[in-house]
């Protein structure tokens, strides 16, 4: 027995591994933003990568102190923020070499670098490249000049035609764009005007999000409470995004655009590798402020935990305690990431992991299918383009057997 769950030990560990690198640093705040991230100084940013690279050298020390398994071989990297591209050339070669020290980095792998339009500078560029970077997401946002200063961007539709055109130069493969739906200022007709620059775009991958109003932006603390500051009175109702997005599902394809998840399109080969393992609930190492991660637990089952969301306390390792996710909540990840993949889920599948818990499930299913929510048939579960518009409602509906017997 012992030499059997040592066997099954090792082929969890050899699953290759993610690594998100957070770099919570920009030039300038958006007003829409809810992530851990802020304007920094030099020096700031020069104290912060010696306290990433130390994480990264000591990552499988910490690994094992969590009882995790930490894969030893990287497929997929993501430079996330933050800006990332605004790393000098020495920076990105520090965490390159902290990286290659404690991990190996299969050739080919997806090395992916965020980036804002016209902040990533030449030295920068040619380095990140020289270390493997082969994938840049632009954070774009909007084509329509004045949408995107409403929010605190700094671009103009311009600079991003030049960057495309800069990237492509330098040999960049592999670019990509997000939007976001229902921004300031945004109409149906403005709207139009970013699907049609993406047509011209010539980019490989496109993300569609539709704007999210919380306590954690300023813009949307200033939407909830009614305030008229950074034209909160302006952002698109809730029906109007809504239509946006379905707007985006029916042109971006016409454009060469194959929709794989709920936000997500590219074009043929040019699928995010890095996201797949966050949806299909493979292992992924955060590393950096308020970065995430999940991993396999040497006992069985998996391990989610985060590190501080405050610079002086992950400067310090703060980290959330380690919650192990038990057959229960493996099973609502498994359904609700799931069904973000517009491949769905396979129900054989999934009753030869989890069994009796699909029962309810399936029933839910067929009453979403009754609605026009879900597509079940050929024993895959689906979401139908209705159902992508209410997904977190669907998921709801589908859990709440198993969330009530927990």
């Amino acid at each position: 027995m012992r030499e059997r769950m040592g066997n099954v030990s090792d082929s969890r560990k050899n699953v290759p591994l993610g690594l998100y690198i957070s770099v919570p640093f920009c030039r300038h705040k958006c007003s829409f933003c809810n992530f851990a991230s802020g304007v920094g100084t030099d020096a700031a940013m020069a104290s912060y990568i010696q306290s990433l690279t130390a994480e990264i050298r000591s990552a499988r020390q910490s690994a094992e102190r969590l009882g995790a398994l930490l894969p030893e071989v990287v497929d997929t990297v993501y430079f996330g923020g933050g800006t990332p591209s605004l790393l000098e050339p020495q920076q990105f070669a520090a965490v390159f070499a902290a990286m290659r020290e404690s991990f190996t980095l299969v050739p080919g792998a997806e090395i992916t670098l965020e980036a804002a339009p016209g902040q990533i500078g030449e030295a920068s560029l040619e380095a990140a490249m020289r270390e493997g970077v082969n994938r840049v997401s632009l954070g774009v946002q909007s084509f329509v000049n004045a949408e995107s200063a409403a929010v605190g961007r700094t671009h103009t539709a311009e600079d991003c035609f030049a960057e495309f055109a800069r990237l492509r130069e330098a040999g960049m493969g592999n670019v990509g764009m997000d939007l976001i739906a229902g921004l300031p200022l945004q109409t149906m007709a403005s709207w139009q005007e970013s699907l049609q620059a993406v047509d011209e775009s010539d980019v490989q991958h496109v993300s569609v999000y539709m704007l999210e109003v919380d306590e954690d932006s300023r813009l949307g603390r200033e939407v909830l409470k009614g305030g008229a500051r950074f034209s909160a009175p302006f952002v698109a109702s809730e029906e109007v995004s809504a239509a946006m997005y379905e707007q985006a599902c029916e042109r971006l394809p016409q454009a060469g655009f194959t929709q794989y998840e709920i936000s997500n399109f590219g074009r043929e080969g040019f699928v995010s590798r890095h996201n797949r393992k966050y949806w299909q609930r493979a292992p992924y190492l955060g590393l950096g402020l308020d970065a995430h991660s999940m991993l396999h637990a040497a006992s069985g089952g998996d391990l989610r935990f985060a590190n501080s969301d405050d610079l002086a306390s992950y400067a310090l390792g703060s980290r959330t305690l380690p919650q192990l996710v038990d057959a229960d909540a493996a099973f609502e990840e498994s359904v609700f990431l799931g069904l973000r993949m517009l491949d769905g889920i396979d129900e054989r599948d999934l009753r030869a992991v989890f069994g009796d818990r699909v029962e309810g499930v399936a029933l839910a299913a067929e009453e979403l299918r009754a609605e026009g929510l879900m597509d079940v048939s050929e024993g895959r579960w689906r979401l139908t383009r209705r159902g992508q518009l209410v997904s977190n409602d669907v998921f709801g509906r589908l859990l709440e057997d198993v969330v009530a017997k927990v």
